[in-house]
Formats: C-alpha cells, structure tokens, sequence
C-alpha cells in the first residue's frame, strides 16, 4: 500500500513515546499553526513538517498527535474517560475545527469524498474492517502511510503503519473531510442528511 509521500516517519515514533495530551499551557485547545514557535533542531523534523501543511489538515494531526496515550474505552467521548476508534476522531474534529462528526465510523464512512490510497493527505479519516464490517474501525492519517487511532481495549492512542500487515489486509477506505466542507453547521447538515437525520 503506497500513499503519497512526503510526511514524517522517523519522528512518529518519538511522538509516540514522548506526547502527552496537555499542551503548554495546560488546556487542550489548540493554536494555529501559524502562532506557535518555529521548529528548533531539538523539535526534530515534525514540527517543520506540521508548519507547512495545510491549514486545516495540520490542526487535525496536530489534535490527533496531542492525543497518544490517552486510553482507549469503548463508548468514550472524551480524554479523561477514555476515547474509542470514533470517539477519538469525533473528539478531534470538534477540538480542533469545531465539527460535529457522526458517533459511528460506518457513519463517518459517508461523510466527505472518497480518497484513494494513493492519493491520502494528513488529515483523512482511513476506515478499516476489524470485526467483519467493512467500516469497524477508523483513524486520522498523518501521512507516510502512518495513522493515529484508538485500537482496543487495553491500549491507548498510538500512530500505526498502515503498510503492517495487520492493517494492510483491513484497509477498506479513506475520505477527505476537511476540503469538503468550510464550516460546521454545513457538515452537520450534510451528515444529517446523509445518515438519513431529520435536523
């Protein structure tokens, strides 16, 4: 499975171990990319790559890389009780761009365009089948064919290779979400309206 290239792959796993949900000053807003401090060499490669990404899709994997290590809980909606595949990603959508994603990522599966794999962009929702539906699973593609999601119970949030074999045989989709749609209330009547809702 090839994806675009162009993003970090030597810093994820640092990310991995040293991320922590709390930002500097301790809430768990995010602020423009455009306001934060230029990378240092300590910084490595990734806040270099996070500065130039685009706008919208740069808040989202920063969201979802501020999140690794929170643990996962199946139903949850928030970081301190514990965030599931969907939930994670809800949870960073409406954090980070103030949008009100589906619960469910069957339902999130309808929201957006469809992206090829090979031409995934950070920020994409990547949908897998891990319990026999086609779309059980869902994560937040950082780029490098690498993605941040909430695997399962007795783990926490982690960036994954999509190339692992694992998560390649499960592969069954991606959407672009954040191209589609310039403001939350005309998402949430597009979801409305594609889940069959009466708003």
């Amino acid at each position: 499975m090839a994806a675009a290239p162009g993003a970090f792959a030597d810093e994820v796993s640092s990310l991995n171990q040293n991320a922590s949900y709390s930002t500097p000053t301790g809430s768990n807003s995010l602020s423009p990319l455009s306001s934060q401090q230029p990378a240092t060499d300590n910084d490595g490669g990734a806040k270099s790559f996070l500065s130039g990404m685009a706008g919208k899709a740069g808040d989202v994997v920063v969201g979802a890389l501020n999140m690794i290590g929170v643990r996962y809980r199946w139903g949850g909606n928030t970081p301190d009780s514990g965030l599931d595949c969907s939930g994670f990603v809800r949870y960073v959508f409406q954090d980070t761009l103030g949008m009100a994603l589906p619960r469910r990522a069957e339902e999130m599966s309808r929201v957006g365009e469809k992206v090829r794999v090979s031409d995934l962009k950070p920020g994409d929702l990547v949908f897998f089948n891990t319990m026999r539906r086609t779309f059980s699973h869902v994560g937040i593609y950082i780029g490098d064919n690498k993605f941040v999601h909430s695997p399962s119970t007795g783990s926490t949030i982690r960036v994954d290779d999509m190339d692992s074999g694992y998560w390649e045989k499960r592969f069954t989709g991606a959407r672009r979400i954040e191209t589609s749609y310039q403001d939350g209330e005309d998402l949430r009547k597009r979801v409305n309206a594609s889940i069959g809702g009466n708003q």
